[in-house]
């Protein structure tokens, strides 16, 4: 007799759990459902475990699993969160400015590398090829041309004050003829150092030789000469004091100049040297 009611009940329960089971949709973890799935496309899930999850083939499938979205409406943004996007909007655009302004730069500078690295294969070909001249010749830049005529006026403009003001006795004399000599000459000076530069004759090893920068001075000074006489004349009144500050000029300045040639010589600033091959 009790092995029958035992049997009885082992009966109950084997039909009786498996149903409780299934209609509270619990089975090892699983989720099931005695109800028809919903499917809810393209929807991020969670069961009633509050566990996250996402089915294969792009939907929901049990009526216990619960859909989420996310926000997405502008409608849904406090003010302060629109400030906060439109703040870090403005600055992704100014970065993107910059980062566009950057990439420039960077194209103008592989093009400069790319033209370096032309002219050194060119070099290294010649070099097989044949022998080249030592330094070779070279050209100087319009700034370095600028630069030197500049840095001169500053100099020679020194001296005539103090040359000036000395044989004129007038400090407004020696200003005027200082100013009217550093304008004037700056840019004729540029002007003969950019003709100077069509010239080679000098330059045989890289720089100006000794030759080329005491031609230099004299030719200069001579021009120099002259229009200091003129200016001297003109605002001193008088040919023996313009006489005195020219002469003083030619004979300190001729020298101070050659020694500037040969000190601007020596800076390789500004100079582009073109190669030529001997075969």
């Amino acid at each position: 007799m009790k092995m029958e009611c035992l049997g009885s009940a082992r009966g109950l329960l084997l039909v009786f759990f498996p149903a409780c089971a299934l209609g509270f949709g619990f089975n090892g973890g699983l989720a099931y459902s005695s109800h028809p799935p919903v499917t809810v496309p393209g929807r991020i899930c969670s069961n009633n475990l509050g566990h996250r999850l996402t089915s294969f083939d792009g939907a929901c499938s049990s009526r216990l699993f619960v859909s989420t979205e996310s926000v997405s409406d502008d409608s849904a943004l406090t003010d302060n969160n629109k400030a906060a996007l439109r703040s870090i909007e403005k600055e992704m655009e100014k970065y993107n400015r910059k980062r566009e302004k950057a990439l420039e730069r960077l194209s103008v500078y592989e093009e400069g590398l790319q033209v370096l690295e032309k002219k050194k294969t060119n070099y290294l070909e010649g070099i097989k090829l044949g022998n080249t001249p030592e330094g070779g010749n070279f050209s100087e830049t319009t700034m370095r041309s600028a630069v030197k005529s500049m840095m001169w006026r500053v100099i020679a403009g020194l001296v005539t004050l103090i040359t000036s003001l000395q044989f004129s006795g007038s400090l407004k004399t020696a200003l005027s003829i200082v100013g009217s000599d550093f304008f004037s000459k700056a840019l004729t000076m540029f002007m003969g150092e950019r003709l100077m530069n069509k010239s080679q004759a000098g330059r045989k090893k890289g720089a100006d030789d000794v030759g080329r920068s005491l031609a230099k001075a004299l030719i200069w000074r001579a021009f120099a000469i002259c229009n200091t006489l003129t200016m001297s004349l003109f605002f001193a009144k008088d040919l023996s004091i313009a006489s005195k500050i020219a002469g003083s000029d030619a004979v300190f300045k001729t020298g101070l100049m050659f020694v500037y040639e040969r000190v601007w010589a020596r800076i390789e600033w500004g100079k582009e040297y073109q190669i030529e091959f001997a075969i």
